[in-house]
């Protein structure tokens, strides 16, 4: 059972938050002021934490660095800026994933287990390197590294997190909703376009022919597959 802890000063909001995630066998901890939070790290040990964005005992300034000074977990920022610019920076700051007030309880959640198969794959996959000789392809999760027939190749965090995903469920066919609810955190504004964008600069960089792909193979009106 995961830790949640909300740091969050509207108490209706709050409130919802800790029932309906109680409910989905989280133990929940609330607080209102970023200074309670970080007394709670300790206590609570959360596992995620959900974050307002305007908190009472900060006046207006942005809680995320402050946060992260004490913890690395993960953090959703939960606010009413809508504002890209801040969204952005906000995810510059050390937020994880960012969702606008209003909200789908069934969202959050969804991010929320999104962001924790990320840190099972790294926790269980990332020690070292994962090799794939049958394709010259080695991911070198602890470095972010990929090397085909061991030439270093550059990616973007997404492209990277595309082929680690990829890699570690080989011949797992996934929807284009699916890659973009895995990618949801490291890439805010993920689409169905952009999936398709990332999946062929992925093929330029590993494929011998990018045009005919034997490695991330498209599988028509449902989304794409690596190897059989």
């Amino acid at each position: 059972m995961s830790n949640v802890l909300i740091i969050e000063d509207d108490n209706m909001l709050g409130d919802t938050l800790s029932l309906y995630l109680t409910g989905e066998d989280y133990n929940v901890t609330r607080v209102e002021q970023a200074s309670e939070g970080i007394t709670q790290l300790e206590i609570v040990q959360p596992d995620i934490i959900l974050l307002d964005l305007l908190l009472p005992d900060l006046d207006g300034v942005n809680p995320c660095p402050l946060i992260r000074k004490h913890t690395d977990v993960p953090i959703i920022v939960i606010s009413t800026e809508n504002n890209i610019s801040e969204r952005i920076r906000t995810l510059t700051l050390g937020a994880d994933d960012y969702i606008c007030k209003p909200f789908s309880m069934q969202e959050l959640k969804a991010r929320m287990e999104a962001l924790f198969r990320r840190i099972e794959i790294t926790r269980l996959q990332g020690r070292g390197t994962a090799p794939e000789p049958e394709t010259g392809i080695t991911l070198d999760l602890a470095r972010r590294m990929i090397t085909v027939n061991g030439q270093n190749v550059e990616t973007t965090y997404s492209e990277f997190e595309l082929m680690k995903l990829f890699y570690l469920n080989r011949g797992i066919v996934f929807s284009r909703y699916a890659l973009i609810q895995a990618l949801r955190g490291t890439d805010s504004f993920i689409n169905e376009r952009a999936v398709d964008v990332h999946i062929n600069h992925l093929r330029r960089k590993i494929e011998k022919d990018p045009k005919k792909p034997q490695l991330i193979k498209t599988i028509w009106g449902i989304g794409y597959k690596f190897l059989q």
